[in-house]
């Protein structure tokens, strides 16, 4: 088995008299219920909307054969989506793919294509983009649950468009591959109409518990990402939360420290900090997760909660110098999750300072790893003396073992805590109103009421 992922809580305790931290006994008296919280969970695997719990024992073989057809023959890929369609495959390049990946020759990158992610509907940026790409040597994915996603399906509108004037109609299904549901879906039907390879988001599936679907995996494979090694570790931490109780759960602990920090504490912000530039975009990934997920107005009994904690991202070592100030010495409301990594790909010696900065000398012979450790961990300490807690979650290094572990361990940590919070973990009414006010202002026909009353 390889190595696993660690959580550190020690800077979330202390003294029984600590008004600052949690002790002992609030874990006690929390236990049984977290208990009852993860068993809740794994007990509702794969039903309802818990699709998710039964990806990381799928067999991939279906996307990694469809990316063995298109190595070498496609220079860019443009992933569209939004928010859970898109956000999962970004933190994934981030992590698993080399530094520079765009700017690395087709030779370096092995064949694989360019990746390129449009999460966004502005204008310059999506004309930019068509304008620069090699339309011709150009795969496009688009990612849409029901098909309607307005974003995304004006986004593959606009690359349709440009993709008949560049290849033609007739090889247009050559460019363009679609994830969506496997029925009762628009984009399902335009695929079958054009002749487009369609791959499955299992019905069980939402978008922010996606990215070990085919939303995630399809645009992995492609660009070289080890699908298998990501669904593995994935499995591993399956296994590990389904054989551990209480507080020796990694997703338990996560969950049950920030339902402790916010609603024993008063401390309802989450601040996820990773100490790697490869993990910079889990903190943007998990935002939505976590927020999405447990921001509800009403719980399980329809009773006005209006509850959610608040997800923040941050970057070590960067935001030392942006927002730790705030956290130091602003409102004691947050919790900082510490994202580590034990072992970096390269160390990266500083050079001892010639004679003219000799001041700089303590830095010499150190490497940049050495650097990143000590700011971590002296962040960690000094919040610890001003009596603000942080956790620490530490990978063994950024690969796609531990990227699929960690993947899956907050997306239970977030199921589990939506049990604790007594609230739906996997709808968003909120957003769907925004959706649909969007409709209205847009035409689309059915909406016409709501377009009157908006003004």
């Amino acid at each position: 088995m390889a190595d696993r992922l660690s959580l550190d809580i020690t800077y979330c305790m202390g003294d029984s008299g600590d008004r600052y931290c949690l002790s002992g006994k609030m874990l006690d008296r929390l236990t049984p219920r977290l208990e009852q919280a993860r068993r809740a969970v794994l007990d509702a695997a794969g039903t309802g909307m818990l699709g998710w719990m039964l990806l990381p024992n799928k067999d991939p073989q279906e996307f990694l054969d469809y990316a063995a057809h298109y190595k070498g023959a496609c220079e860019c890929l443009v992933v569209i989506g939004i928010g859970g369609s898109a956000l999962g495959t970004i933190a994934l390049s981030r992590a698993l793919l080399p530094f520079f990946h765009n700017e690395l020759s087709a030779a370096e990158r092995g064949g694989r294509p360019r990746l390129y992610v449009l999460d966004n509907v502005d204008p310059d940026e999506t004309a930019a983009l068509f304008d620069r790409l090699d339309l011709k040597r150009t795969l496009v994915n688009v990612i849409s649950k029901s098909g309607m996603t307005g974003e995304t399906m004006a986004g593959y509108l606009v690359a349709k468009q440009r993709l008949e004037a560049a290849v033609g109609v007739a090889a247009l299904k050559d460019h363009l591959v679609f994830t969506t549901e496997p029925a009762g879906s628009t984009l399902r039907d335009i695929g079958e109409a054009l002749g487009v390879r369609t791959f499955d988001l299992p019905p069980g599936v939402g978008g922010r518990y996606s990215v070990l679907s085919a939303v995630g995996l399809i645009p992995a494979a492609l660009t070289g990402m080890d699908v298998r090694a990501l669904l593995a570790g994935a499995r591993d931490m399956s296994e590990w939360i389904a054989g551990t109780q209480g507080w020796d759960n990694p997703a338990c602990t996560f969950a049950g420290i920030h339902y402790l920090q916010d609603t024993g504490m008063g401390r309802p912000v989450s601040v996820m900090m990773p100490y790697s530039a490869r993990l910079r975009d889990v903190a943007d990934w998990h935002r939505q997760l976590w927020a999405e997920s447990l921001g509800k107005e009403t719980d399980r009994q329809d009773q006005l909660v209006n509850i959610g904690p608040l997800p923040v991202k941050g970057l070590g070592v960067t935001d030392q110098h942006s927002q730790l100030q705030l956290y130091m010495e602003g409102p004691d409301d947050k919790i900082v999750v510490f994202l580590g990594v034990k072992e970096f790909e390269s160390a990266l010696t500083i050079p001892a300072p010639g004679p003219e900065a000799e001041a700089l000398s303590y830095l010499g012979g150190h490497t940049m790893a050495e650097l990143m450790w000590a700011e971590q961990k002296s962040t960690a300490w000094a919040l610890a003396k001003r009596g603000r807690p942080s956790m620490t979650i530490t990978l063994p290094r950024v690969d796609a073992y531990s990227m699929g572990a960690l993947l899956y361990m907050l997306e239970m940590a977030t199921a589990i805590a939506g049990e604790l919070y007594d609230v739906n973990a996997f709808d968003q009414p909120g957003v769907e109103m925004g959706k649909h006010a969007t409709y209205a202002l847009m035409g689309r026909p059915g909406y016409e009421a709501l377009a009157r009353e908006i003004g």
